[in-house]
C-alpha cells in the first residue's frame, strides 16, 4: 500500500481541489437559472484527480530514488 500512497493522495487532491474550485468560482458566479451539466464538473474533477495522481506517482518515485542513493 505504501507504493500506492502518491496516486491515490494525488487523486483525491487533484478531485477535490477541483470541485472546491468549481463551486467557489464558477457555480457561485453563475444565476439559478443557467443549467450546469453536472456530468462535465465530474468528468472533469476525475480527469484533474488523475492528472495529479499521475503528478503524485512522478513524486513519489522521484523521493524513493533521493532516499535510496
Amino acid at each position: 500500500m505504501k507504493n500506492k500512497a502518491g496516486k491515490i493522495i494525488g487523486f483525491i487532491v487533484g478531485m477535490g481541489g477541483f470541485l472546491a474550485w468549481f463551486k467557489v468560482f464558477i457555480f457561485d458566479t453563475i444565476p439559478r437559472e443557467e443549467e450546469v451539466p453536472p456530468g462535465l464538473a465530474l468528468l472533469t474533477s476525475i480527469f484533474c484527480g488523475l492528472v495529479l495522481g499521475f503528478a503524485g506517482n512522478l513524486l513519489q518515485n522521484y523521493i524513493r530514488k533521493q532516499k535510496s542513493i
